[in-house]
């Protein structure tokens, strides 16, 4: 009597589920989801072309230059680049003295030799780029609880890397009126700023380039938002993926390798088995 019972309210469950699945399958599919604010207004990245598009691109050592500058006088100052070692940077055409120059221009965590104790020290050529922050408290206090996300796989984490951090940087104004008739409750909150390239609209991250001349380029061009932008994000996507001209070098043949082997595996076949088919 038990086990019939057991079963009976194991059945009885079974169907139950099964209803509630079939029916939320048959109002997902008849019900529209409720229009949000994030669905209306979220925009897809900036239409963006870099050197390295594309099969044969290649980086363009000038533009990265200039991308790491704007990283370290605007972009160091929240984010790290925590799998990016300063020695990294001679690939971008910075001498030894430069990459030292740069490393000791910041300040990593050490120890003293004498006493054992935690201390800082400037940075060497084989540190890797420290955070801003000591630690996620202390980044969330001065960021309106927020963490800044570490930069050193932004543009491969991000669907269009690139492109997604070049429009984000150059996306940020005022909430359309239109949003707010059609969304009242979608007004920005106190603190964080609209951005329609961001998933949620609203971030924590204040504008960081504001100006044209914000950065003065070294190499003589022109500072604006927008090429400032381009840049750090071709910087970035650099960071990211270092190899990227090597390993769009070694395809190519690898291609060729494969297409001639293809080839010939199939006339071998022909001839091998040219007399066997009846």
């Amino acid at each position: 009597m038990a086990r019939i019972l057991s079963i009976l309210v194991g059945l009885f469950f079974t169907v139950a589920l099964a209803w509630s699945f079939v029916l939320g399958a048959i109002t997902a599919a008849t019900d529209p989801s409720p229009p949000t604010a994030e669905h209306e207004f979220h925009l897809l990245p900036k239409e963006v072309h870099f050197s390295f598009d594309g099969p044969f691109g290649k980086f363009d050592n000038q533009q990265l230059q200039r991308g790491f500058q704007v990283y370290k006088e605007v972009c160091s100052a929240c984010h790290a680049l925590k799998h990016v070692a300063f020695r990294d940077l001679a690939a971008l055409g910075y001498t030894e003295a430069e990459v030292k120059a740069i490393a000791a221009g910041f300040t990593v965590p050490g120890v003293d030799p004498n006493t054992g104790e935690s201390t800082m020290r400037p940075g060497a050529p084989t540190d890797y780029f420290p955070s801003p922050f000591a630690n996620d408290v202390a980044a969330r206090a001065a960021n309106n609880n927020a963490v800044p996300p570490d930069l050193s796989l932004i543009t491969k984490a991000r669907h269009e890397g690139p492109a997604y951090v070049y429009s984000l940087l150059t996306g940020f104004q005022d909430q359309p009126a239109e949003l707010l008739k059609e969304f009242p409750d979608a007004k920005t909150p106190s603190g964080l700023h609209y951005n329609p390239y961001f998933p949620n609209l609203n971030l924590a991250m204040a504008p960081p380039l504001t100006a044209d001349g914000q950065v003065e380029y070294g190499d003589g061009t022109k500072s604006t938002v927008d090429q400032m932008s381009k840049d750090v994000a071709a910087f970035l996507t650099w960071a990211a993926e270092p190899k990227l001209e090597k390993r769009k070098q070694t395809g190519w043949p690898i291609l060729g390798f494969l297409l001639f082997a293809t080839i010939l595996g199939y006339m071998s076949y022909r001839n091998i088995w040219a007399d066997k088919k009846h």
